[in-house]
């Protein structure tokens, strides 16, 4: 068994490794995770609240260490790992202060008697998770979770693993007991094997379709075999749609930030920018621009602007993406190449021309790269939007609001935004469509994927039952 290391993206160097779990240490985390459920569950959902509470408050005390740890594994700039623990704060704190009425018993109308649709938890959740936002999505998974009386095994990202295992710190100082929140440090290849564990009962996973056992077609099949829900964020292609010229360079600042955030390799992201002819032009010049100024460095230096990509595997990857489309006759107006230097840099690019022989045409672009695409108009814009298998999120700007939500209402996705780029936010469902996947976290919606909506009723007030029985 290979090592799972943390590996700096930013100077290759091999930092810290791990030993993965074997089958004998995977049971023992899932049964610790099935025996805290018993107590766990019956734990008033307020004082459930309260741990996270005092977990939000820990994690903001440790905001620099755990900002550095994630810059330290992931490569990000290193205010893009301040804005992923703000965000983790703040998901942590919005569930310890709503999560309690989100999970409340629900009446329901009957003619006689009582009713209440009731959100029990399950019992140990398994999430899978990805390395671009190692902290959030782990607290995105494990704090619905928590509050509802599920307790939580996470399988961090291969190059993620401290930072997993700082949250477990944190959760376990802030009062989550053994067995509450379990890291499960195991290959790709054995994910299946803790999916189908008799005492896991549902999974989510962040990250590709593809991959074995530890993507989401695979996944979900090992799910299924046991007949477990799981809930799938496979990522997108989100497009960003350009409808006219006002206010033309908040437009573009907006277009540079949703696709250079953690340098384009999050779920949510620019990565298809479609833009009416009339400012096509104008555009795709103001964008390189903005590209063409960005600066390579080390992420964790507040003045970098440009930050490697997570692992030399990606930027090999994304390079030979590139490759692909300049070969076919697409245009690099500014960038397209490797950067010749220590870490996994590559250049920002802004890519016209793209054709659907080409790899950058339909596949996911992890890295700092925009594809734009001249529009005649509207319907063309949409008809272009809608050509991708993907449909997580997607961003349309225009000074005609009105005019906006038409084109926002067509369009197959998850989430759309009007005015501003996709993100997230720990009050709204966060989700896509098609092959982007299904289920929604976060919310009011995250809080209910892995309950059981349990009715209960009371009719002791009804005549003989008869032939009532349905």
């Amino acid at each position: 068994m290979s090592p799972i290391a943390t590996v700096n993206p930013y100077t290759a160097e091999t930092v810290r490794e791990f030993e993965p779990m074997g089958a004998g240490a995977v049971d023992a985390a899932v049964r610790r995770a099935a025996r805290a459920f018993t107590g766990w569950r019956s734990t008033p959902a307020t004082d459930r609240a309260e741990v996270l509470h005092r977990a939000a408050r820990m994690a903001a005390d440790r905001a620099e260490e755990l900002e550095a740890l994630i810059t330290l594994e992931t490569g990000k700039l290193i205010r893009h790992s301040r804005a992923e623990v703000d965000l983790a704060v703040r998901t942590l704190r919005y569930y310890a202060d709503e999560g309690p009425a989100l999970i409340a018993d629900e009446p329901l109308k009957v003619e006689r008697g009582t009713a209440v649709l009731r959100n029990d938890p399950l019992g140990p959740v398994l999430g899978v998770q990805p390395g671009h936002f190692p902290f959030f999505h782990a607290v995105r998974f494990a704090a619905p979770n928590l509050v509802l009386g599920n307790t939580v095994l996470v399988r961090p990202a291969a190059g993620c693993p401290q930072t997993a295992l700082a949250l477990a710190e944190v959760l376990a100082e802030a009062g989550a007991g053994e067995g509450c929140f379990e890291v499960l440090l195991v290959e790709d290849r054995d994910v299946g094997a803790v999916v189908e564990h008799e005492q896991v009962c549902a999974a989510s996973l962040i990250g590709a379709e593809a991959g074995g056992d530890a993507g989401g077609a695979g996944l979900a099949e090992r799910a299924g075999r046991r007949a477990k829900k799981t809930v799938l964020d496979l990522g997108g292609r989100d497009p960003f749609i350009v409808l006219d010229g006002e206010h033309l360079e908040r437009t573009v600042e907006a277009a540079v930030a949703s696709r250079l955030h953690n340098m384009g390799q999050g779920g949510i992201s620019a990565r298809r920018m479609i833009v009416v002819r009339k400012v096509y032009a104008e555009f795709v010049a103001l964008l390189a621009e903005r590209f063409h100024a960005l600066r390579p460095g080390d992420p964790a230096d507040a003045s970098t602007t440009l930050a490697p990509l997570c692992s030399e595997a990606a930027a090999a990857r994304l390079m030979d993406q590139l490759d692909d489309a300049c070969e076919r006759g697409a245009t690099a107006v500014t960038g397209g190449h490797r950067i010749d230097r220590r870490g996994a840099f590559v250049e920002p690019t802004v890519l016209t021309g793209v054709r659907p022989d080409m790899r950058a045409y339909h596949e996911e672009l992890a890295g700092p790269v925009a594809v734009v695409f001249p529009v005649a108009d509207e319907e063309a814009a949409v008809a272009l939007a809608n050509d991708s298998p993907y449909g997580l999120g997607g961003a349309v700007f225009a000074g005609d609001v009105l005019r906006a939500h038409a084109v926002a209402d067509r369009l197959e996705t998850g989430m759309v935004w009007i005015n501003h780029p996709t993100t997230s936010e720990p009050n709204l469902p966060f989700g896509g469509v098609k092959r982007s996947g299904y289920g929604r976290e976060l919310a009011h919606a995250g809080i209910t994927e892995f309950a059981n909506r349990r009715l209960v009723v009371e009719n002791s007030a009804y005549g003989p039952v008869g032939d009532a029985l349905g």
